[in-house]
């Protein structure tokens, strides 16, 4: 048996470790399929659930006799809830372990999810709402580092892709199923509906996903953590980032939260199941933000960022249109911007943050969603005020804000942070590929 300090050598893991390769998980292992297939259907429940508000918002209008503005909040105290949690949990992670984490966020989740439909007031619905975004932020602080941990680094990019799709198709069938189930039974029953997938998503998680082989949970280091994050606030290109991140998500919120109040009323007059399947357009960010490091080898970080805020832009005006088949365009072309500007920001600061990057990407997941908070509340808040145009003034307001962030000293600290050969090459190999 090899003595202590030899073991550690190989399996201990820390924030930037580097654990024998040899021993992680391959495309070929026989668990590989199994994790993939864990995360991903956990995935889908953790974004099936928060979002799952979002499509049935004018029927909870209609049933509390509240505005526009006041239902957004089942939608914006989930995202901000996750948002406020997801640091802490991340660093909760590190000495509990992902896969524990990522187990009790789903399962508090999910039993809050099941309450969800018989709140009898909307001051009750959102309160739960809240929890249920709070224990939902376990997952995406845990699961990226769960990945880095036991899966083989060639095979890492695939990995995470999956579990990015789950995201994906969980926001939008969570939508999908919920505006079906509503125009059938109400909405108290398509967010039941969505409740019971998420149970069968966790029970299909635990199944499948193997042990952790290489955590070795580390202590909880408040100092250490303070000190690390406020490194990355004071970081001008770092804090442009975020604000980047939580404006395109801005303009996403805004969208996709008002959209189902437009598209029920005139000229359009859609029925709920309808609306909900709207929503299938998500599948073109999936497909944008898969094409978004390619763009980046060709065009460059700040070209990459250029084109998606100008594609965000053309759909916002699009929209305004009161031709169905503008409308939707327009909202292809809004969900294809926001997804490539979104990997652009999110992977720029992967590239940025030279230690401590489980928490840069942490601090630009809180970003993220706060600006989705944010984007629900004041989306519906300009819709009541001015109506479609509204919503779109303010989407218009959040891109032009985001890419002037960019244009000017972050891309100039950019431009002078070296890029080593190694990268480069890299990079060409990628887009050639």
């Amino acid at each position: 048996m090899p003595p202590a300090s030899t073991k550690a050598s190989t399996t201990h893991v820390g924030a930037d470790s580097v654990i024998d390769a040899d021993s992680r998980l391959a495309p070929s292992a026989p668990g590989y399929r199994r994790m993939s297939f864990a995360l991903f259907v956990a995935g889908v429940a953790t974004f099936a659930l928060l979002y799952s508000t979002q499509a049935l918002l004018p029927l909870i209008s209609g049933d509390f006799g509240v505005s526009a503005s006041a239902a957004s909040w089942t939608v914006s105290a989930a995202t901000g809830a996750l948002a406020l949690f997801v640091l802490p949990l991340s660093a909760l992670s590190e000495r509990f372990g992902r896969a524990r984490m990522m187990t009790a966020s789903l399962v508090i989740a999910v039993v809050v999810g099941m309450l969800v439909p018989f709140a009898p007031s909307l001051e009750w619905l959102v309160a739960l709402r809240a929890v249920q975004g709070a224990a939902l932020a376990g997952l995406p602080a845990s699961a990226m580092a769960y990945l880095a941990e036991e899966v083989r680094p060639k095979a890492l990019v695939g990995a995470i892709g999956l579990f990015v799709a789950g995201n994906s198709i969980g926001g939008m069938s969570g939508r999908i199923v919920t505006g079906w189930v509503a125009q059938l039974w109400g909405w108290r029953a398509a967010l039941a509906a969505v409740g019971l997938m998420a149970v069968v998503c966790v029970v299909v998680f635990r199944l499948m996903l193997p042990k952790a082989r290489h955590f070795a949970p580390g202590s909880l280091n408040p100092r250490a953590l303070a000190k690390t994050v406020r490194g990355h606030l004071a970081d001008p290109l770092l804090m442009r980032l975020y604000a980047i991140g939580a404006l395109f998500m801005t303009v996403f919120g805004a969208v996709y939260t008002v959209i189902g109040y437009r598209l029920v009323e005139a000229p359009f007059s859609l029925p709920q199941g309808v609306v909900g399947s709207v929503f299938l357009v998500y599948l073109v960010g999936t497909v944008s933000s898969a094409a978004a490091g390619k763009l980046v080898a060709r065009m460059g970080r700040r070209g990459a960022l250029y084109l998606a805020v100008s594609t965000t832009a053309a759909g916002l005006l699009l929209s305004l249109s009161d031709a169905l088949a503008l409308v939707l365009l327009g909202l292809v072309l809004i969900t294809a911007g926001f997804f490539a500007g979104h990997a652009v920001a999110s992977s720029s600061v992967s590239r940025t943050a030279k230690t401590g990057r489980a928490q840069a990407s942490a601090l630009y997941q809180s970003a993220y969603y706060l600006g989705s908070s944010a984007g629900g509340t004041l989306g519906a808040i300009a819709f009541h005020a001015g109506g479609w145009a509204g919503t779109v003034l303010l989407g218009l307001v959040a891109v032009l804000v985001s890419i002037t962030l960019y244009g000017t000293r972050a891309a100039r600290v950019e431009r002078r942070r070296p890029v080593p050969a190694r990268r480069l090459t890299e990079a060409r190999r990628l887009a050639e590929s």
